[in-house]
């Protein structure tokens, strides 16, 4: 990393370190308030893995909708805000590559995806104690996932115009595949159709590979959402890159 993208790294750090109430405190509370709410209604009637309780389940999965959520709003809002703003002129008029550009916005939306899972993680135990069987898988989802959802966030950002194209974006794309990915169940639970509909939806990968990695169990191998993860993340990364590169509907 040159000295310019950590200098824009820092930028970045300090915009959402400035609002940390907003950007960390709040995912946090709404994460917790989908774990009282879901553990007080389905802890005695949803059954999931042998040995796994609900409440205990539950939290991987409100753990990595936060990430994808805040590596997606972190990238994509500043990028968004910049071209609103008109200050993203100065951004480009720097000698940083696109590389260099991508290399920083990813890496500041996935400290702050760090911090985001942590702290709900350390809250979470106040609740039940969620162990920990392969800190490696889990990291690994951690960097693929919340590295996805960061590029996905940078190309939403470059491709709006004004904030309601974002809010659209999140809306009928983030929000639906996180929902649908199985946070609040097990796909096995599912009717046959949508338990197979879920497969070709890459946010499933996701929760089920970073919740392997607390229990050891789920609903595929690790292996393979491993894959599916790095694949889909050096996928999008490409497109990102290029279009960085190419300056598209940011020189215009």
């Amino acid at each position: 990393m040159t000295y310019g993208c950590y200098t824009l790294f820092r930028k970045e750090v300090r915009r959402f370190y400035s609002v940390l109430g907003q950007t960390v405190a709040a995912p946090v509370i709404t994460a917790m308030l989908y774990l009282l709410v879901f553990r007080q209604v389905l802890e005695d009637r949803v059954q999931v893995y042998d040995g796994v309780s609900y409440t205990a389940f539950l939290i991987p999965g409100l753990i990595m909708m936060s990430i994808i959520q805040n590596s997606f709003a972190n990238t994509s809002s500043s990028l968004t805000q910049s071209k609103v703003m008109g200050n993203l002129v100065f951004l480009l008029m720097t000698p940083l590559s696109a590389l260099e550009i991508y290399l920083a916005y990813v890496s500041a939306a996935l400290l702050r995806a760090a911090l985001v899972s942590t702290a709900l993680y350390l809250f979470a135990q106040f609740f039940i104690t969620v162990p920990i069987v392969n800190p490696l898988l889990i990291l690994a989802m951690l960097l693929f996932s919340g590295g996805t959802l960061a590029v996905l966030g940078m190309i939403a950002g470059i491709v709006a115009d004004k904030f309601e194209h974002l809010a659209a974006f999140q809306n009928f794309f983030i929000m639906p595949l996180s929902f649908l990915s199985g946070v609040f169940y097990s796909i096995h639970s599912l009717p046959e159709f949508w338990r197979q509909a879920s497969h070709y939806n890459p946010f499933f990968y996701m929760i089920d590979g970073f919740r392997q990695g607390f229990f050891g169990v789920g609903d595929t191998t690790p292996l393979l959402c491993v894959s599916v993860a790095a694949g889909f993340f050096a996928l999008i990364s490409a497109l990102c890159i290029a279009l960085l590169h190419s300056g598209y509907k940011l020189r215009t």
